[in-house]
């Protein structure tokens, strides 16, 4: 078992870190492996849909409203992509208002998801908090700004679980000098839990960089990208009945891809229903397994920093650095 698995990343990696695309250019999918016809229909190509972002953040797809939300933390501002419609500015500031520049280099919103009744989450990079906000009333409420009594550094993105938890990521990004900030608090770059009786636990305190969450759809495996340059991967966990983590490893290992001169480093990810993980990785977006097999691979010779599943599973949207893509998925598959 460990050969074959091993034998699978090593495959994996070598077509994942084949020359990429020289600059930013027409977007494009990579095919890694048939398995991504039943995904993704052979021929089927990104799209732009929206440009002139500082740095596209945070999708997430709103159904009630038949539209995107993406944030853009540097310019601290979330907007919105309706088919027909274009693109709309929603909150303005998204995050902190007079943040000093010379402390926080992203004062706006970064991860969004929704929760069960429709209300938009955001892992507030700037205000250094996890919020909720009411997209009828606009009304924001802060559920969690301090672990042990200090203030969380900026958190980075957040997954939301059945039962209403929040799992979040709490780096240094936000800052514009990092770990050696004066503004920090948290003597560690964590991965969190908010319960929904509001108690947070930190999960991990050891990563370097934790970035993009995610769940599996069983939510027995919690998924978290490290975005170290030293040490960049994907990181695995076993997850209990009372959320309790275990087991930690690595499912994929991306130094080879980022040796080889893919842009960009392990960052935002979603989990489809049936396990595929969508996750960013030196090069681009990545489609692979639950067992870190490689599928297909988008890029576009830029970052790719998250994604998210829409129009009722029939299309993944990328945050691709200054633009947004949709790649349509093949009718009756369910993201």
């Amino acid at each position: 078992m460990i050969a074959s698995r091993r034998s699978v990343l090593a495959a994996g990696l070598a077509l994942a870190a084949a020359p990429a695309l020289a600059a930013e250019t027409t977007p494009r999918l990579r095919r890694l492996s048939p398995k991504l016809d039943r995904m993704i229909a052979p021929g089927t190509e990104p799209e732009v849909i929206a440009t002139g972002i500082r740095w596209a953040e945070g999708p997430v797809w709103v159904p009630g409203g038949g539209y995107l939300l993406f944030a853009d933390p540097p310019a601290n501002i979330v907007r919105r992509w309706q088919r027909g419609r274009g693109v709309s500015v929603v909150l303005n500031p998204s995050g902190a208002a007079g943040t000093n520049p010379a402390l926080v280099r992203e004062p706006g919103a970064n991860g969004l998801a929704l929760d069960a009744k429709g209300a938009l989450l955001i892992a507030n990079s700037g205000g250094r908090s996890i919020d909720r906000v009411d997209l009828k009333t606009g009304r924001r409420t802060v559920l969690a700004d301090r672990y042990a009594g200090k203030r969380f550094s900026s958190p980075n993105d957040l997954h939301v679980a059945k039962d209403g938890a929040i799992w979040f990521t709490d780096p240094p990004y936000g800052f514009k000098d990092g770990d050696s900030s004066p503004l920090k608090e948290q003597p560690v770059n964590g991965v969190y839990r908010r319960r929904p009786d509001g108690t947070v636990d930190l999960i991990d305190g050891t990563l370097t960089r934790p970035n993009g969450i995610a769940l599996s759809p069983d939510e027995r495996r919690l998924y978290v990208s490290v975005s170290d340059e030293t040490a960049p991967r994907i990181m695995v966990y076993d997850v209990d009945k009372r959320g309790r983590v275990d087991n930690r490893r690595t499912l994929l290992d991306a130094r080879a891809m980022l040796a080889a001169g893919g842009p960009g480093l392990p960052d935002g990810m979603k989990v489809a229903r049936d396990g595929t993980l969508v996750c960013s990785v030196p090069g681009g977006m990545m489609l692979m397994t639950p067992e870190a097999e490689p599928l297909g691979i988008i890029e576009q010779g830029a970052p790719i920093a998250n994604c998210a599943f829409g129009e009722a599973g029939r299309a993944l949207f990328l945050t691709a650095n200054d633009r947004i893509l949709r790649i349509a998925l093949c009718p009756g598959w369910q993201g």
